[in-house]
């Protein structure tokens, strides 16, 4: 006769399953953080099925909660060792966060276990790309104590005339080649044949550099002269920057070409970027902003390459100007398929009037998300590879954070590991770098408010979760009033957390297309600065999807 616990066990068993129909549903809906709730509840009536942690981890990817999507396919796994999907959710959010060596075994071990199953084979194949990629940049990366400006290379008023120096002279170049194609066949059939091979490759190059072959490939190590011979042609119809001074009427003209999907000149383009730099060099850490009495001020969230949806902000609240400033903070590129024009179009913006916007770095302006995410793809097919350097540059010269009016603390992600951080310590900060992995600017870039008081770990991965308690006494150590971030999309365009204290806004509304959110912005106007959030809905877009430019193996998982 059967027990009253195992019949319990058998309900709910049962129930768990009937949840996880829910969730499922949820997650065919696009509604992430409601099947999350769901697979949430089947897991308590039955932790024991590897399924349940393994759609969560699912649904956690979906909304960039990697480092959530990790610990759950972890605990799939752990359940049932031979769960294939468990590995293969662990490996998608590994090569989302860009650790491809830690996604290479879990999709080996998907191999292992699936020996016959052509998709995992074919996504152990790229991430086997992925990470020979990753070792050959490692063996030709130069120390960053030897590194040169891109910029300092490029003269926009010369392009096109004239003769200069080469930017890497060939033998050095070639030997970098041969330093890194050793490393890499070691790796493959040991250091004899790795050496010999090199010094067969290294001769080669030399031979042909001095028969001059070499100077007709285009994608060689050409003078500065040749890799920039790009006069604007007369039949160039779209935009022109007359002299040195970006114009309101140029960045209108060069919007609307955009926005018929025409492209910028090259030389137009580096003249943009370039002075950009320049300002941004000048630029503290930590930025002050002062909004005087009977002004106002707008403060936009996460853009994400979704061009039209800018469009449609400036539509709503006007173009930026001294009169009507914005601050756009962060994440201005990547997942979305224009994001080059969304970039160009503030930097220009910025040209044409530095305070008329501010402009902070999100986690998102950084080579590591670039090179996953789309914008270096993107930059390479609408640009070329040197503007992909010269971007990675000057997103290094961004602005961490900024406070309006000594009372409003404005940053992409949030707060810190640690109390008593101050405003002057994030001035101190040397910005100059891609962004680290831990510290204070790792966790001004990446970390999430929390419901719960005190600190946890980061669903992402990287930074941590923070709650109001956090909030409050950060804010009352710096004689401030307000928290204002971006970073994580929300179903209305903003959250108001912490007691009224922290805000999230972020302006990408129906984010990649799937998301159904709102965007927003919040209007302050001086002198009592109290928050107005303005909602809006995407716009049409042209039939571009959004990670059309990303990196081959993440579209896979998209």
């Amino acid at each position: 006769m059967p027990t009253m616990a195992t019949d319990n066990n058998k309900s709910d068993v049962s129930l768990a399953e009937e949840i996880k129909l829910q969730a499922n549903e949820a997650f065919k809906a696009n509604k992430f953080s409601q099947a999350i709730d769901l697979y949430t509840q089947a897991i308590e009536k039955n932790g024991g099925n590897a399924v349940y942690w393994a759609n969560r981890a699912l649904a956690h990817t979906k909304l960039e909660e990697y480092g959530s999507a990790i610990q759950d396919a972890s605990k799939a796994v752990e359940v049932d060792p031979k769960y294939s999907k468990g590995y293969y959710r662990r490996g998608a959010a590994y090569l989302a966060m860009g650790k491809f060596k830690e996604a290479l075994k879990d999709f080996q071990q998907v191999k292992r276990i699936c020996p016959n199953d052509p998709d995992a084979s074919k996504k152990l194949k790229e991430c086997e790309k992925a990470v020979m990629k990753l070792k050959f940049e490692e063996a030709i990366s130069v120390p960053n104590a030897e590194r040169h400006s891109v910029a300092d290379s490029i003269d926009f008023r010369t392009i096109g005339t004239g003769t200069s120096s080469s930017y890497h002279s060939p033998q050095v170049t070639a030997a970098a080649v041969a330093v890194a194609l050793v490393a890499i066949l070691m790796l493959v059939v040991g250091p004899i044949v790795a050496t010999m091979v090199a010094s067969a490759a290294l001769a080669t190059f030399l031979v042909v550099k001095k028969t001059g072959w070499w100077d007709g490939w285009t994608g060689g190590f050409l003078s500065k002269s040749q890799i920039l011979n790009i006069d604007v042609e007369p039949q160039y119809a779209g935009a022109r920057i007359e002299g040195d001074v970006i114009t309101l009427d140029f960045v209108k003209q060069m919007m609307d070409d955009f926005k018929n999907q025409k492209c910028l000149h090259k030389r137009y383009a580096f003249q943009i970027v370039l002075q950009t730099r320049e300002i941004l060099l000048a630029l503290p850490s930590l930025v002050d902003i002062n909004v005087t009495d009977g002004k106002h001020f707008t403060v936009c969230g996460d853009v994400h390459g979704q061009f039209f949806d800018l469009l449609n902000i400036f539509e709503l609240n006007g173009l930026p100007s001294e009169e009507n400033p914005y601050l756009f903070n962060g994440d201005f590129v990547d997942r979305g398929s224009f994001s080059l024009e969304v970039i160009l179009t503030l930097f220009a913006f910025k040209c044409m009037s530095p305070s008329a916007i501010h402009l902070s770095r999100g986690n998102h302006e950084s080579k590591s998300m670039n090179k996953i995410y789309g914008f270096e793809g993107e930059v390479r097919s609408k640009l070329n590879d040197k503007f992909v350097e010269l971007f990675a540059e000057v997103f290094c010269y961004l602005p961490l954070a900024h406070v309006i009016n000594d009372k409003i603390f404005v940053v992409h992600g949030g707060l810190f590991s640690t109390d008593g951080v101050k405003l002057s310590d994030i001035r101190k900060i040397d910005r100059f770098c891609e962004p680290p992995e831990e510290g204070l600017m790792c966790e001004l870039l990446w970390s999430d408010p929390q419901p719960n008081p005190g600190r946890g770990p980061s669903k992402r991965g990287v930074g941590l979760s923070f709650g109001g308690d956090v909030t409050k006494r950060f804010l009352k150590d710096n004689n401030l009033d307000l928290v204002v971030r971006s970073h994580e999309v929300k179903d209305e365009g903003y959250e108001i957390e912490h007691d009224g204290k922290l805000i999230t806004v972020f302006s990408a509304p129906n984010y990649c297309d799937q998301m159904g959110n709102k965007g927003a912005f919040i209007r302050f106007e001086a002198p009592t600065m109290e928050p107005k959030i303005v909602t809006f809905s995407a716009v049409p877009h042209p039939d571009v999807k959004p990670m059309a430019y990303a990196s081959n193996f993440l579209r896979m998982f998209n």
